[in-house]
């Protein structure tokens, strides 16, 4: 493993898209820029946005006649899910994007634990590109990435009264051409920050903020990786898409253990499985499996620990829509099937929000609010789900949809500054319908635990996924 070391990188340095190149050369181990001025090698990253568009751009599945998305869950080109506009803490305390001033583009933290949400601007000396990436941090701080002269720097952005400060972690360089390097979603915690780099062949998961000596290469993972999902609240565990040998496998790799990795997912031998999103307190994994019909992806579900098979709803199957997850209601211990899922709806007439829990039998389409960040949102633990949103009027707002309890119908209100508004409950897009599940493969288990201890307080426990095993497909019917 290379070692690391801090890159004290001048503030707001200049900033480049990424470029991109296809060598498939060997892969190398990734390393950071250090102050020794240690000669580094060029580096040739893919960025998300392609060849340098104007605005970040939504990604959309790429179907067999490369026209129009999937009636499933979407993958994108990559097999990355789409990009969302905004990205919130893990406990909702925080948020980040790119916000827009006419040509220009800055970061923005909305604060949303308060009375009511609000923004802060924090431009630096020079607009970002479109391809900047930035994350918020536990304790208000946002962290932004930046490719510029090869090599992709880490920065924590704080106010200070009427400028932006800036605290540069270092940088990481990528010695293979063809290597991508994203941010993966927020920890639990909000004191880390994580990257994933992927290569040709072998991909590389770095921490870039909380270190000790700035950007530490964690991990490095065989095969090209996607996705990236939390398995633990202690920010442990970490479930990836890997691809090998022309199949995709969701695998965990323990950051504790020197990137120990161990399969999690394996419906079928010649299936795609991804895991797309996981609560630590129920267990419940919400998969992508083209299991049940080769070649097209279904959204399905199941329990970490369970031993029952993974089942596909035939009511998450919208016709000529994109169905794509995005957040899970936590703290419904031992619960899972009482979870709220909330899913961004892509359709022919645009974009919508569903609602669904694995106990039922069909989704709830909800219209999204005016100026929703597509793709954004928080579920609370008492069932209330949190849209956030932007609009001329409202430069900083949340909409909550309270569900009730028993039958899971929502009603909701918008809240920002300048006052509040109710939003409305209605039919924004095609209705469920009700069907049968299909199943496959089962659910990741744990190993028997050990003796008791001696009396003390509860120290989380980190339940170490094992495979999936093959399950039949068909003649399986549940609710």
């Amino acid at each position: 493993m290379t070692a690391c070391a801090i890159e004290p990188a001048a503030a707001n340095e200049q900033n480049g898209e990424n470029g991109e190149n296809g060598d498939g050369g060997t892969s190398r181990t990734e390393r950071a820029i250090t102050e020794d001025g240690d000669a580094p090698r060029t580096e040739r990253a893919l960025t998300e946005d392609g060849e340098g568009s104007s605005r970040p751009r939504t990604e959309y599945a790429i179907t067999e006649d490369w026209e129009r998305p999937r009636t499933e869950y979407a993958i994108t080109e990559d097999g990355r899910t789409p990009r969302t506009a905004c990205v919130i803490t893990v406990d909702g305390s925080y948020a980040a994007r790119l916000a827009r001033d006419g040509g220009s583009w800055f970061p923005e933290r909305w604060t949303l634990d308060g009375p009511e949400p609000y923004t802060v601007p924090l431009p630096g000396n020079q607009p970002e590109e479109p391809g900047t990436e930035v994350q918020p941090m536990g304790d208000g701080r946002v962290l932004i990435r930046r490719f510029a002269d090869g090599r992709h720097t880490f920065s924590l952005l704080y106010p200070t009264g009427p400028r932006t400060g800036e605290l540069p972690l270092g940088a990481v360089e990528c010695p293979d051409e063809g290597t991508v390097l994203r941010l993966l979603p927020p920890a639990p915690g909000g004191e880390k920050a994580y990257a994933l780099a992927v290569g040709p062949r072998s991909s590389a998961v770095w921490l870039v903020a909380g270190g000790a000596f700035g950007p530490e290469h964690l991990a490095q993972v065989p095969g090209r990786c996607s996705g990236g999902v939390w398995l633990d609240r202690a920010g442990r565990m970490l479930a990836l898409d890997r691809e090998t040998d022309g199949r995709t496998k969701a695998v965990v790799v323990d950051l504790e253990r020197g990137g120990e990795v161990s399969p999690l997912l394996q419906i079928a031998d010649g299936s795609d499985d991804r895991l797309l999103l996981a609560d630590p307190d129920s267990g419940l994994l919400l998969i992508s499996s083209d299991a049940p019909s080769p070649g097209r992806p279904r959204l399905g579900w199941g329990v970490l620990g369970s031993t029952l098979p993974v089942r596909f709803p035939e009511c998450l199957r919208v016709p000529d829509c994109t169905l794509t997850p995005f957040a899970i209601q936590p703290g419904q211990v031992l619960v899972p099937e009482s979870c709220g899922v909330a899913l961004r709806v892509d359709g022919p007439m645009g974009s919508w929000v569903g609602v669904w829990r694995p106990a039922a039998r069909q989704v709830q389409h909800l219209p999204a609010p005016e100026g929703w960040l597509a793709g954004a949102g928080l579920w609370t633990e008492g069932g209330e789900l949190l849209l956030p949103y932007a609009t001329a009027d409202t430069p900083c707002g949340v909409a909550r949809w309270a569900a009730a309890s028993g039958n899971g119908a929502l009603a909701g209100e918008a809240e920002g500054p300048g006052g509040t508004g109710g939003t409305g409950v209605g039919d924004a897009g095609p209705g469920g319908s009700e069907g049968s599940e299909g199943g496959g493969g089962k659910v990741a288990g744990a190993p028997e635990p050990g003796p008791p201890g001696p009396p003390g307080p509860p120290e989380p426990v980190v339940a170490r996924p094992v495979p999936l095993q093959q399950a039949p497909l068909g003649n399986l019917v549940t609710k």
